[in-house]
């Protein structure tokens, strides 16, 4: 079968064998491009990439699939925290094993989420990053009669946007660089940032960023954390201290409850197909993945959400 694979500094579409042992074979529709995968990529990952997935089972069945598998098994796993295995950092798609950025792609059955009715697995990929989006803006304490702020225009950061609405947040604002951004963030009714905020949702995974949300943050407000920073980043220690501004780190997504994020988000992006197909900006054939990874790579093109088309 046709694959993409991690070759620093770019990709490559490989052939390799169908994947065979445990788990539950899927045909890969969609697989996203995340800035995950950049990282990866810079890492020096020589793995398959992809952990942006949605496809049909065996048996037909429309599916996305939950990156984060954890051993199913631990207290964690047990308790819902999956996204808390000690098995996580050895099982991370793109980068400690083969992504599904494939034709076919095997995952355990806890992993795979039906869909709702309206969302289509060619589409369904975005069900994980909004999950990303919205597990943050639960842990941040996003919720009615708060004010929200989110740092960042990427899709995560349109999808916090969106996220922060079907929370029942009155007000969302959107601080992002480019006018496609603000535009669909619009759609979203997200406004311009002005004031001081509740809860700011950083999406951007830049040093900047960071001292834009505590700027926006209100005293004794929250700040939670999507991006991914390393120890050469400088913190805005003092602004945050004198501010108390509480950070909250955001890890995948779990369970909580009955539901799962995933399933939330599923339902979200099922009740407002205008918004999956604009977050969606290009499509490509797994054949033109090193194409569909420049134009990813590039956001002044208008690129939200780059999907490849496996199968």
């Amino acid at each position: 079968m046709r694959a993409v694979r991690s070759a620093p500094p770019g990709v490559t579409v490989v052939d390799v064998d169908e994947p065979d042992g445990p788990g539950e074979l899927i045909a890969i529709r969609s697989a996203g491009i995340c800035a995950s995968d950049f990282l990866y990529i810079g890492y020096g990952s020589r793995f398959l990439l992809g952990h942006e997935l949605a496809g049909v089972t065996e048996n037909g069945t429309a599916v996305a699939i939950e990156a984060i598998f954890g051993c199913g098994e631990c207290e964690h796993c047990v308790a819902g925290d999956y996204n808390h295995c000690a098995t996580v950092g050895t099982t991370a798609l793109g980068i400690t094993a083969d992504g599904g950025m494939s034709e076919w792609f095997r995952a355990p059955g806890r992993s795979l989420k039906q869909l709702p009715a309206g969302l289509d697995p060619g589409s369904a990929c975005l069900v994980e990053p909004a999950a990303v989006a919205g597990h943050a803006c639960r842990l941040a304490g996003a919720g009615p009669d708060l004010r929200v702020a989110v740092v960042g225009g990427g899709a995560i950061g349109l999808l916090a946007v969106a996220a922060a609405r079907a929370m029942g947040v009155g007000e969302v604002s959107l601080d992002a660089r480019y006018p496609h951004q603000l535009e669909l963030g619009e759609h979203l009714g997200a406004t311009a940032p002005s004031g001081e905020y509740d809860v700011v949702i950083e999406a951007a995974g830049s040093e900047s960023a960071l001292h834009r949300c505590v700027e926006l943050a209100r005293p004794g407000g929250t700040m939670g954390v999507l991006g991914v920073f390393g120890p050469g980043v400088a913190w805005p220690q003092q602004q945050l201290f004198t501010k108390e501004v509480r950070t909250v780190p955001s890890l995948g997504y779990c369970r909580h409850g009955h539901t799962t994020d995933f399933d939330e988000a599923a339902a979200m992006l099922a009740a407002d197909p205008d918004f999956v197909d604009a977050l969606i900006t290009h499509r490509f054939p797994i054949e033109d993945a090193e194409e569909a990874f420049r134009v990813a790579s590039d956001k002044s093109t208008g690129a939200l959400r780059v999907v490849i088309e496996p199968s």
